[in-house]
């Protein structure tokens, strides 16, 4: 029985291992939330904390309901998939109520600039520009209607209409 001579070595390291187990287990418990897994590998009450925070985005839909013009120019333009609040910005609250909001006009010199910066990653046939080079520090709505930009009739705002 000299084989066992040194058992009690293994017995130790054996015992240290079950009780680091135990220790992480205890742990675990604390650390993760108990609907972590109820879904696959997430933690299931993240659904309704989500759900529960303010709408910020009010949707095209209801922009277009009160802005018709604006609605039209823009069905006719290359812009007519891209949604209003990706320009303006969350607007659920100017929705519920206009006078409570009255959003901002968007700098087109930096906003264009962040779909339209030329870039070896776009598509070829994706309108490209430099804007140093293309515009030369003016204001993108002096030559293209935000809405419908293809080059052309300012927008009504620029010519001193509503927007």
């Amino acid at each position: 029985m000299n084989g066992f001579k040194d058992a009690g070595h293994l017995f130790r390291f054996a015992g240290l291992f079950v009780v680091a187990f135990l220790v992480f287990w205890v742990v675990r418990g604390f650390v993760v939330p108990k609907s972590f897994g109820q879904y696959g590998h997430y933690r299931a009450a993240a659904v309704s904390e989500y759900a529960a925070r303010p709408v910020k985005f009010a949707g095209h839909q209801a922009c277009e309901a009160c802005h018709t013009d604006i609605a039209s120019t823009k069905a006719g333009g290359k812009h007519a998939q891209v949604n209003c609040e990706a320009c303006h910005g969350a607007l659920a609250k100017h929705a519920e109520d206009p006078t409570s909001l009255t959003p901002p006009k968007p700098d087109t010199a930096v906003l264009c600039v962040r779909c339209h910066a030329a870039s070896a990653a776009k598509p070829k046939d994706f309108p490209q520009i430099d804007a140093v080079s293309h515009a030369n520090g003016v204001p993108c709505e002096t030559c293209h209607n935000p809405h419908s930009p293809a080059i052309g009739a300012p927008p009504a705002a620029a010519k001193g209409g509503a927007q």
